[in-house]
């Protein structure tokens, strides 16, 4: 496989909030979607997945609680947490998670 240019790729997407899927690292798949300031419903994972924001910025809800994730940072959310994606979230964002059962 090759490089891959994760904003042109997001930039690509049909749709926001719609995630490619770019290849697995052991069991845990990467994809990688653009942000387009609408909110996401609440859900939860029964495994933790990575958040990695490369341009822009991520606006979440977790467990009740409001923060913010910059480009540059990464957030770990933990297993069975409820999380939600607030309005304002925009940019690209790499998501690390184990398949679903």
């Amino acid at each position: 496989m090759s490089a891959v240019d994760l904003a042109e790729t997001a930039a690509g997407l049909p749709e926001a909030w719609s995630s490619r899927r770019l290849g697995m690292v052991g069991a845990a798949c990467v994809k990688v979607l653009r942000m387009d300031g609408l909110p996401v419903e609440e859900e939860s994972h029964g495994a933790a997945e990575a958040l990695l924001v490369l341009d822009g910025r991520l606006e979440l809800e977790v467990d009740g609680m409001p923060l913010s994730v910059r480009a540059g940072e990464l957030f770990m959310v933990a297993a069975g947490a409820a999380h939600t994606v607030r309005p304002g979230s925009r940019g690209t964002l790499v998501i690390v998670e184990l398949p679903e059962e």
